[in-house]
């Protein structure tokens, strides 16, 4: 019998856009595809032992677990089907959002680089 971090582990590669935004469909003759950013995280904790009375933390026993997990997906387009094929059609904003920090970044790397250059 596995665990539920097994069964976990064992269907994350099936998530992706299906799962945010749903299956493949067809509208008005053309093959639509959702494509995502998709990131899921798990974890989990537990503790236990006594704490000493030297005054430097609560007296008495601990005990303790927890689990948790999470995750988002951003829409950034779709493959359309035509006559010519599938041509991946961008989700402009979906793309600026997820680019955002990307060229925060570089930016704050470029002045740092001209910065000690100086």
């Amino acid at each position: 019998m596995t665990n539920i971090t097994e069964r976990l582990a064992e269907s994350v590669p099936s998530w992706g856009a299906k799962l945010a935004y749903g299956e493949q469909t067809t509208l008005h003759g053309h093959e639509i595809i959702p494509v995502a950013l998709v990131a899921f995280g798990f974890g989990g904790g537990e503790g236990s032992g006594e704490s000493p009375d030297d005054g430097n933390g609560p007296a008495g026993r601990g005990e303790g677990s927890g689990g948790g997990g999470g995750g988002y997906a951003v829409p950034i387009g779709a493959y359309v089907g035509g006559p010519d094929g599938l041509r991946f059609r961008a989700n402009p904003i979906a793309l600026i959002i997820v680019a955002a920090p990307l060229i925060s970044a570089i930016g704050w790397a470029l002045a740092r680089i001209i910065r000690a250059g100086r």
